[in-house]
């Protein structure tokens, strides 16, 4: 295996660590609150026997009356119903059933969800929607002639940048933010909004490029780690203070001396990955 330099051996620990930390965390919370109603959507058990017969005929694992109940209001197809005419998606020439789903059971669509009953949903997203808006106006503003020619003339003399940026401010992220401002203008119209956070943290990196961006430029604790040589930056760190080599460590180690911006930054993204273990593995909504 290649050899790596210290601060990627750092990063890798890090990454490791928290991935264990998780793991360890989502047994804990699911051996301390079991969710007994998730035993009502399990598959049917077969008898000791291992008859297929008794399967079928239910007697094994019959589905709870509610569940049976629901299907009837919402209009949905059991087993062992008979139906008068096949689902409409059947006959269309091109037969997508997900679609047909989307459209008929779960109400996707353009401004559908936009509802007061769903507003808690919206809050949820609130956060990861203003980091990818903040994003989008911070990059727009800096580089307006770049967007407008949609990054097919770096500037007006027709000239590239000589030195171009390697951070976020960088020409080459460009095509990054057209992709996350797309996803955000797709996901808060035609999506259920309860899931733009997790539908922008695993399709873009400015949900994570932007806020290390904000850190990097107006945290002062670390000034004195040499994370942006391209940006010399004034004034030192206060004294008596001790930055671990891995930055997120010392921000937390230092919460108390960091910024307002930085702590609401972290806040968010712990809060968000411990609640969300504690809720989401125990079948409550926090997506």
């Amino acid at each position: 295996m290649w050899p790596l330099d210290p601060s990627q051996k750092e990063v890798l620990r890090f990454a490791i660590s928290c991935r264990v930390l998780t793991l360890v965390l989502q047994a804990l919370f699911n051996a301390i609150i079991p969710d007994h109603h998730a035993e009502a959507f399990s598959p049917p058990r077969l008898a000791p026997s291992g008859s297929v017969d008794q399967l079928v005929e239910g007697s094994a694992h019959p589905i709870p009356k509610p569940l049976l109940q629901l299907a009837v209001d919402k209009g949905y197809r059991t087993v062992g119903t008979v139906e008068g005419k096949e689902p409409p998606w059947c006959s269309w020439s091109l037969p997508l059933i997900y679609s047909y789903i989307q459209d008929i059971y779960w109400n996707v669509g353009f401004l559908r969800y936009y509802e007061l009953k769903q507003l808690p949903n919206f809050l949820l997203a609130t956060p990861v929607a203003i980091l990818v808006a903040w994003a989008t106006w911070t990059y727009v503003t800096t580089y307006p002639w770049l967007c407008l020619t949609l990054g097919l003339q770096r500037s007006k003399n027709n000239k590239t940048l000589e030195k171009p940026d390697p951070g976020f401010l960088s020409p080459r992220v460009f095509v990054y933010l057209v992709h996350a401002a797309a996803l955000l203008l797709f996901g808060s119209l035609c999506m259920h909004v309860q899931v733009l956070t997790r539908f922008l943290g695993s399709s873009t990196p400015i949900v994570y490029w932007f806020p290390a961006h904000l850190l990097q430029d107006q945290e002062p604790l670390l000034r004195s780690l040499e994370t942006v040589p391209w940006k010399p930056h004034a004034g030192d760190p206060p004294p008596g203070q001790k930055v671990p080599r891995n930055s997120i460590m010392g921000l937390l180690c230092n919460w108390k001396t960091c910024s307002l911006l930085t702590r609401c930054i972290l806040g968010y993204f712990l809060t968000y990955w411990l609640l969300g273990l504690l809720l989401h593995c125990n079948f409550l909504p926090w997506t």
